[in-house]
Order: structure tokens, then C-alpha cells, then sequence
């Protein structure tokens, strides 16, 4: 008797209903689209924000650590000249003749000096703060840029008072006009351009550092 009522009527309603709450279930699972949590790198947390963008302080002594290496470089690269010229054994005619020659070694080791210089003081800037290294490296560049925009200001009242560049004994440069004049344009856009991007490298190579402690702690 059990055994009938099982395989009536009631049984196939209940077997029906089971199969299609099934279907109705996979149907619902089949449109569900995931979305992936965000990495860890990508999510802002509050209390972060606070450590990122510009810091004074970190550019600051990067800066200072730029001047102090200014004037080691400047120190080793003028030494080194002063031995070459001994050495080879260059005379003042030796110079003339090849004025051109010496006034664009001149201006490489130049930039080449304050570049290091500034990649130096940007890779210190980045290595003291956590996140935004080039902003740190940037604002080594900038504060330079200030400095010697108020140094030039302030030049520039002085001598309108006291005329130093007319007492300044000028040595003769046997180089025409427009040459002094277009190697002075080059070498200035390569000193405003040259050490910003070092600056900017240099601060984004010292937080590679906290990149890579992060990356062992994740």
C-alpha cells in the first residue's frame, strides 16, 4: 500500500517540483557575474593617505645631500682636470686653438656633475618617505629652481647698485658670438631639463626600496 502511494500521482508532482527548482537554481547561478576583489595595491585605505604626496622635509635633506655632492663631484672632476692638464702637458695656445673643443668638454662635465648631483639628492628624497618617490624628487629640482631664482633676483638689485659685472676682468674666449651664444642656450635647456629628469629617476629608484618590502609582506 506504502509502495503505491510513492509511485502515484503525489511522486511525480514532488519529482517535477525538484527538477525545477534545479533548473531555476543553475539558471540563477549561470547569470551571476563575479567581480574580482581589487589587489592589495590598488585599494586606498584612509589612514594611507595621509603618508602620500609631497613631503617638504624628505625633499629638503634630499636637497641638501644634492649640494653636498655637487660640490664632492665638482671636486673630484675639477681635480681630475687640473691632473690632465698637468700631465699632458697643455699650454694657454694649446687652449686657444682648441677653444671649442674644451668649452664643450667643459660644459658636459658640467651637466653631467649636477645631473649625478641631483640624482643623488631625488634617490635620497625617495628613499626616506614611503609612496610618491618622483614627487619628492621633483620637489629637490624645484626648491633648487626657487633658490637660484631668488639668488639671480637678488643679483641682479646688487649689480644695478653696485655695477659688479663692470669690475669683473673678462678673459678673451676665442669663440665667435653666435657661438658662445648657441652652446650657452644648449647648455642651459640641458642644466633646466637634465637634472629634473635625474631628479625625478632618482627619486622614483630610492622607493623602490619600500616597493620591494611591500611586495614581501603582500
Amino acid at each position: 500500500m506504502e509502495q503505491s502511494i510513492l509511485d502515484g500521482p503525489e511522486a511525480d508532482t514532488t519529482t517535477r517540483r525538484y527538477e525545477e527548482a534545479r533548473a531555476a537554481a543553475h539558471r540563477a547561478m549561470s547569470s551571476v557575474t563575479l567581480i574580482p576583489d581589487k589587489p592589495a595595491a590598488e585599494q586606498t585605505e584612509p589612514e594611507r593617505l595621509a603618508y602620500r604626496g609631497f613631503k617638504f622635509g624628505a625633499a629638503f635633506f634630499g636637497w641638501l645631500i644634492m649640494i653636498s655632492m655637487l660640490v664632492l663631484l665638482s671636486a673630484v672632476v675639477g681635480g681630475a682636470a687640473t691632473a690632465a692638464y698637468y700631465i699632458l702637458g697643455y699650454t694657454k695656445t694649446d687652449l686657444e686653438d682648441n677653444a671649442g673643443t674644451f668649452a664643450i668638454s667643459a660644459a658636459a662635465a658640467v651637466v653631467l656633475v649636477i645631473s649625478l648631483a641631483f640624482y643623488i639628492g631625488g634617490y635620497v628624497a625617495g628613499r626616506l618617505v614611503r609612496f610618491d618617490g618622483m614627487r619628492q624628487g621633483f620637489g629637490v629640482w624645484m626648491i633648487s629652481l626657487l633658490l637660484i631664482v631668488v639668488a639671480c633676483s637678488l643679483g641682479a638689485f646688487l649689480n644695478s647698485n653696485y655695477d659688479f659685472t663692470g669690475r669683473i676682468d673678462r678673459p678673451d674666449v676665442p669663440l665667435t658670438d653666435d657661438s658662445l651664444l648657441t652652446g650657452g642656450l644648449v647648455t642651459a635647456a640641458a642644466l633646466l631639463m637634465l637634472p629634473l629628469l635625474f631628479a625625478l629617476l632618482g627619486g622614483r629608484t630610492g622607493q623602490r626600496y619600500h616597493d620591494k618590502i611591500d611586495d614581501l609582506i603582500a
